[in-house]
Formats: C-alpha cells, sequence, structure tokens
C-alpha cells in the first residue's frame, strides 16, 4: 500500500447503493469517487470478491447471464497495513477552493507530504491573509448518458460576450497556477472571475455546457468519442448525479435448503477437484484423485461417491427450471406452502401461523378484529431468509443505464448475501375479488395509471396499477410505519416485498422483513410479531390509522400530491416511509382504497365481507 493512499471505511452493503461505482463519497479529508469493477481486482488481476454460491435460480429469474461476487474486502491493521483487497476510488473533484477569497486550486495535493493539508496559494495578502484549508468545490459536470468531469473553470469563466470578452482568445488555460476565483455575491449568485484577464461571467447549479471530448468517467484516462449533446453543472450532493439501480430476490427452495459445509457442497464448489476427476480416464487415475479429494475434504470415498451421484442428478436444482420474469410467483409459492423437515440453519425458513389465526375468529364474531381475520387468508412467521442484491448500474439525470463495468464486457456482477427475518400474509382471493369489482375502484386506480405511465417510471419488475396494488402497497406502509412505532423497529431498516397479480395465478400478499450483510440476521423479533394475537394488534392498528390523518381532511381530499402527483390520501403524516424502504419510489398509494369514501361511493376493503 503506498504511503499517500488514504483508507475511507465503508458498509458492505452501502457499496451497492450511494457508494457503489460512479458515485462521490465522502472521506475524512476529502471526497472521492468509486471506480468500475474492471479495478476490482487482487494483485494478478482476478476480481478480488468471492463468489456467491447456490444463486443459480435467482440469476435465472433475474436473467442474469453473468457470475455473482461479493465486493472485495479489506481490514485496517494496528499496523497500519491493510488485509485484503480494497475498493479502489479517486478524489474528485479534482479543483478545491479557498473558502476565504475564492481562489481556485489544480490537485492543489500533488507533492504534499502523508497528513499534509492544501493550503490556499494567494499571494497577496490583502486578499487572503490566513491561508487557510482548501475545499473541494463541490460541483461536477454531469451527462444524461451517465458521464461526469470535473467542473470546465476556465470555460465558464471566459464567456463570448460581456467583460472580459475581447482577452479570451489570448487566456489560455494554466492547470499549474491558480487565477481563477469564484466569489459568493449573496442573494445574487456567484461570480466567476479570471485574475489574469478579468473575464468575468456568472455561476450557478445547472448551467447547461457542451460535454464535448472528455472522459466518461474521472478515473478512465482515455478520452471519450466527442459529443455536441449538453452536459449540466450539478452539486455533489444532488440525487441526480448518481442513482445507484438493484435488483433483489430471495434464496428460495431447493438451493436454500443446501447444507453448507456438507461434502456435496465441498465438492459442488471446488471447480479444480471436479475437473480433477473429470479428466481422470483411467480407473487407477481416478482412484487416485479421489484418494486425494477425499483426504482434503476429510471424509470417507463413499462420500465423495455419493456426492458426485447428486451432482450428477443436476444438484442443487435437480432439472427445476427458473424462468425469466416469474420471480415473485416463485417466492410467493415458496412462502405460501408448507416444507416438511425443515433445519433451522436453512437459508429459508417459515412457520405457518395460518390455522391458529383463523381459531380466534370463533371469540371475536361480529367485531372489526373478527373481519381482520376473515380478510387474511394466510399468516406466516419468516424465521430465516436469506435475500441476494445485485447491482446492475447506475444512472445520472434519469438518463442511460451505465454497467458496473462501465463497457458491459465484465463476466461478473457485484451483488451481496442479507440475512435476516420478516412477516407474510396474504389477503383473501374471494374477497379481493369482490371488492375490486365495484366501478369506482377502477375509475379512481385508472388515474393513477394515467399519470403513472405519463411520469416514464419503471420499476424492476414491472407493475401494473391496479386497485388490489393500491391497496397492498399502502397497507404495507402502514404496518410499516406501525411496527415502527409499537415495536422499536427504525422504518428504514424495514423493507416491503408486494406480491400482487389477478391472473392465472393470483397473488395478493405483503412481505414485510428485515435483511442486513451479516449471517447472523436479526434477533428474531420480527418473527415473533407474527404470532396471531400479536399481530392481530398489529393490523387492527393499521386499518384505525387508515381511516384517519393528522392533516386530514386535506389529505383525505388531495387530488394528487408528491411526485408526479402519485399519491392520493398518503402523505408524511400517514403513509409515506424512508426512501430505501419502499420498492416503488414513495409512489402509487392512497388510504382511500383501504377506508373508502363516502362521497363517491367507494367501498371500504373490510366492508365487502
Amino acid at each position: 500500500m503506498s504511503k499517500k493512499t488514504e483508507l475511507i471505511p465503508v458498509r458492505l452493503s452501502h457499496l451497492l447503493r450511494h457508494c457503489s461505482v460512479g458515485a462521490i463519497v465522502r472521506g475524512p479529508d476529502y471526497l472521492m469517487t468509486v471506480k468500475d469493477i474492471r479495478e476490482w481486482t487482487d494483485r494478478s488481476g482476478k476480481p478480488a470478491g468471492e463468489p456467491i454460491r447456490y444463486v443459480d435460480g435467482v440469476r435465472s429469474a433475474l436473467g442474469i447471464k453473468q457470475e455473482l461476487r461479493e465486493p472485495p474486502v479489506a481490514k485496517a491493521l494496528d499496523t497500519g497495513r491493510v488485509e485484503g483487497e480494497c475498493v479502489p476510488g479517486q478524489r474528485f473533484p479534482s479543483w478545491m477552493r479557498c473558502p476565504s477569497c475564492g481562489l481556485l486550486h489544480y490537485k492543489p495535493w500533488r507533492g504534499l507530504s502523508q497528513g499534509e493539508k492544501s493550503r490556499c496559494q494567494e499571494s497577496d495578502p490583502k486578499k487572503c491573509q490566513n491561508k487557510p484549508q482548501l475545499e473541494q468545490a463541490p460541483w461536477a459536470l454531469i451527462h444524461v448518458d451517465g458521464h461526469m468531469a470535473d467542473v470546465p473553470w476556465h470555460f465558464l469563466a471566459h464567456p463570448k460576450e460581456g467583460k472580459g470578452a475581447q482577452n479570451q482568445q489570448q487566456c489560455r488555460a494554466d492547470w499549474n497556477e491558480p487565477y481563477l476565483r469564484l466569489i459568493d455575491k449573496g442573494a445574487s449568485g456567484r461570480k466567476l472571475r479570471c485574475e489574469r484577464c478579468n473575464a468575468i461571467s456568472d455561476f450557478g447549479d445547472g448551467l447547461q455546457i457542451p460535454f464535448g471530448k472528455t472522459r466518461q468517467q474521472p478515473w478512465i484516462k482515455e478520452d471519450a468519442d466527442a459529443t455536441d449533446s449538453m452536459a449540466t453543472v450539478l452539486e455533489i450532493n444532488d440525487a441526480r448525479v448518481h442513482a445507484p439501480q438493484t435488483r433483489n430476490a430471495l434464496v428460495i427452495p431447493p438451493e436454500s435448503r443446501i447444507r453448507k459445509g456438507s461434502v456435496v457442497d465441498r465438492l459442488y464448489s471446488s471447480s479444480p477437484k471436479l475437473k480433477l476427476i473429470e479428466q481422470a480416464k483411467y480407473p487407477l487415475a481416478r482412484n487416485s484423485a479421489m484418494n486425494k479429494i477425499a483426504s482434503e475434504l476429510r471424509c470417507s470415498i463413499p462420500q465423495i461417491e455419493d456426492a458426485l451421484k447428486e451432482i450428477g442428478k443436476g444438484y442443487p436444482l435437480y432439472g427445476q427450471n427458473i424462468t425469466q420474469g416469474i420471480l415473485l410467483e416463485n417466492e410467493y409459492q415458496a412462502l405460501c406452502d408448507e416444507m416438511p423437515d425443515v433445519a433451522d440453519d436453512e437459508d429459508f425458513v417459515t412457520h405457518h401461523h395460518t390455522c391458529s389465526w383463523k381459531a380466534m375468529i370463533v371469540s371475536l364474531a361480529g367485531t372489526k378484529p373478527a373481519r381482520i381475520i376473515a380478510a387474511v387468508s394466510q399468516l406466516i412467521a419468516v424465521n430465516r431468509l436469506k435475500e441476494i442484491m445485485v447491482l446492475k448500474g447506475f444512472q445520472r439525470m434519469g438518463g442511460t443505464l451505465v454497467l458496473p463495468d462501465i463497457v458491459g464486457e465484465s463476466s461478473w456482477l457485484p451483488a451481496l448475501e442479507l440475512y435476516g427475518e420478516g412477516v407474510f400474509f396474504s389477503l383473501d382471493e374471494d374477497l379481493l375479488s369482490r371488492w375490486e369489482s365495484h366501478p369506482t375502484l377502477s375509475e379512481r386506480s385508472s388515474d393513477f395509471q394515467r399519470r403513472f405511465a405519463a411520469t416514464g417510471l419503471r420499476f424492476d419488475p414491472e407493475i401494473i396499477v391496479t386497485p388490489r396494488f393500491l391497496l397492498l402497497h399502502t397497507l404495507a406502509h402502514l404496518l410499516i410505519r406501525q411496527l415502527e412505532t409499537e415495536a422499536g423497529y427504525p422504518a428504514a431498516s424495514l423493507k416491503e416485498r408486494i406480491y400482487c397479480t389477478a391472473g392465472k395465478l393470483p397473488m395478493s400478499g405483503i412481505l414485510v422483513y428485515v435483511a442486513v450483510p451479516d449471517v447472523v440476521g436479526s434477533l428474531g423479533g420480527l418473527a415473533e410479531l407474527a404470532t396471531p394475537e400479536r399481530f392481530l394488534l398489529l393490523l387492527s392498528s393499521v386499518f384505525d390509522h387508515a381511516e384517519w390523518c393528522s392533516l386530514d381532511p386535506v389529505c383525505s381530499e388531495h387530488g394528487g400530491q408528491g411526485p408526479s402527483l402519485l399519491n392520493r390520501a398518503a402523505c408524511h403524516a400517514c403513509a409515506l416511509i424512508p426512501e430505501p424502504s419502499c420498492a416503488y419510489g414513495n409512489v402509487l398509494l392512497d388510504r382511500t382504497f383501504i377506508k373508502g369514501d363516502v362521497a363517491t361511493g367507494m367501498p371500504a376493503f373490510l366492508s365487502r365481507l
């Protein structure tokens, strides 16, 4: 490790989100941008992250052909050295600014010793007396195709018209000496001035300039092809600078039932051992290979033979075909089906409470809790689950998807294994069918559908905006808020998964879960809330809170609020949750689909029982 190498600790889960490829990350002293996965390698040039095993079903369902690998992990030792491989980054933006006089400096850290701070180089003490530490100029040039570059300060300081324009042809860019000054003018904005020729121009967010022939990303040395399209100057903390795109899927049977550490697991996970057996053409060579492998795995030759038979049968999927695009359907079926002989250390462990749930209706006949029990067809505690999160790429300004390796030639994608638990319940299909057949519901959901189509928003997997979806999505949000209030779970730590179709395989389920990149997962508190008595209290409160918001009647009667007016009776006081918790950008929410509306004749969901 170089003496000038700086280390920034980052959570593993952040490397697939706001600290992923192309993002700007704030360290203790400097801002930096994360390089693409072509440089996430060890010293030999091979991918540094460990491969993720037993995710063939996930890859097939998501339509991913590349191998999935975890990001490389490094650990700082007390000696100052680093054990493992770091995710590489580069300081960006390259320009720093004096907070006192506004003088701009290009890479002033060059030539400094370790620990030495960059300071203002203004020679005139009248303009800058104290020579303060420099701060990185917090702007970047962003292109809708995913490109990012430093702001061309010299170009911006020399306008074609105005003061100083007559000298701009003679004034040439010089990155070795500071001569550009960015001055704050209070309410009138900022001015950019060249100290050599006195050229001056206005500066602010949203400036549109040609991207020109420049590098696609700051760490790429080769220039990109010239483009005449316009790029935008944005502050680096603007949400449009970097938006990661991920896909998530649960690991379900049969892959979730793999017993880690078994002979077949270790043999299947070792391509060199399997290749050694395959290449042994004669009995003597095969016996020698088997003896060697049995010794390495500390098992018997019959165990090796049995493991080879299982692999020959198609271990771990055993010929099961996973069709792309039916990811949620497979998960829904796995959640609803009760599995026999489930071991506690499997990656998908459920406990069905449906019978106990339905049994409570007898003692509560004629009450609102009884109607809630009748509306829920299945109640299941998910004691253990494993979620795979895959980084597809990133976007800038909502434009082109840029792949994690920029060029789209990598044989792998960065991914994470997240462990946790959750609560799953589904609604009664007959009740839903009767309820959603009411014409007023279709009219209201059609308004949502038109607005949604006009925005161009797309979610993966794709959704169809129907009364059923709006009901399930709003219920999920209200449940997450209720879990935060009554169970002490921070809403930002919880996630939703909506299962919704009314076609050949009707689905009407909600999974609320927590998942973290730790094999321990959480401590069991969320799955415990799926016990019938406790869940009934939770769900009763959810339906109660759907009736009223502290901002009513404004919230309930709103014709459209939130991004692109894609919410109606849903606001920060009732149904919105932290952005990481929602799979659909905190839009397509409306409490009216739960509570009904007397004025328009919309039926409440529970009224159709």
